[in-house]
């Protein structure tokens, strides 16, 4: 009998031991074009004692989700203008937590290499989310393209063109699926980090950029906004921040088409 209280308590104290681990694991929620160096980062942690656990989505709406229902500790996807919508539209009590990195964003086209060479009615395809597609519009906007109303921002609309020359078609579509859409249109929005996980076209070569000085694109690691750091978090955005092993991971991810958002 007591043997068997041995075992038991062991059991118990073992179980106990493996909840306390999985407790003490930090969840982050990311997506496939921002994971690599994530996972640079992760291995690195893990060397210094803190186990952080990468959870991957498909799609730009369940990272919030999942955060905002307390099933991870932070994401790292969005900026603060998406965000920003984020808490208008879905109600979700985020805030951003620490900067990381900001990207480019191209017109890309697998049929013309110069804008002025984009034909009367061509097919452009753009983000449809509101502010990524606003984003795209004052994309066209500064490609010529298009002309806006005075004034307006990334909040930009369809509604917002007042001038059409080229009577170009704008289709709006989820942006992780801009870079496969460059099989069907004539030019498209694009993220370098997705592009370059297409494989469809070579990142560097957009016909525009929008450029990196705006910091309001800056990724952002979220947290709840009732999130208290027990330090890991700090932790593990320093190990982002600073390893040479995690910026050879971005320089390799990003190319020269991104701006460490911190510095």
């Amino acid at each position: 009998m007591l043997e068997y209280m041995k075992t038991l308590t062991l059991g118990v104290l073992l179980a106990a031991s493996a909840l306390a681990q999985a407790d003490d694991t930090l969840k982050i929620g990311t997506t496939a074009a921002f994971a690599p160096p994530l996972e640079v980062a992760v291995e690195e942690a893990a060397r210094q004692g803190l186990q952080v656990e990468l959870v991957e989505f498909s799609d730009w709406n369940a990272p919030n989700i999942t955060l905002a229902n307390g099933d991870i500790d932070a994401n790292y996807f969005q900026h603060i203008p998406f965000l920003e919508n984020a808490r208008k539209e879905g109600g979700f009590d985020l805030k951003p937590f620490a900067p990381g990195v900001i990207n480019n964003v191209g017109l890309y086209s697998k049929k013309y290499t110069d804008l002025a060479a984009v034909p009367e009615g061509a097919k452009v395809a753009i983000a449809n989310d509101p502010v990524n597609g606003g984003r795209g519009l004052l994309l066209l906007q500064k490609a010529g393209l298009i002309r806006l109303k005075d004034g307006v921002d990334y909040k930009a609309t369809l509604d917002d063109i007042v001038d059409n020359p080229r009577h170009i078609q704008i289709i709006e579509l989820e942006a992780v699926q801009l870079a496969r859409a460059l099989d069907d249109v004539d030019l498209a929005q694009g993220y370098p980090h997705y592009i370059r996980l297409s494989g469809v076209i070579d990142p560097e070569k957009a016909l525009l950029f929008d450029g990196i000085e705006n910091r309001a694109y800056v990724i952002q690691f979220v947290t709840r906004s009732d999130y208290r750091d027990d330090g890991r978090l700090g932790r593990f955005i320093d190990i982002y921040q600073h390893s040479p092993a995690v910026r050879a991971a971005l320089d390799k991810a990003h190319g020269t088409l991104y701006q460490p958002g911190w510095e």
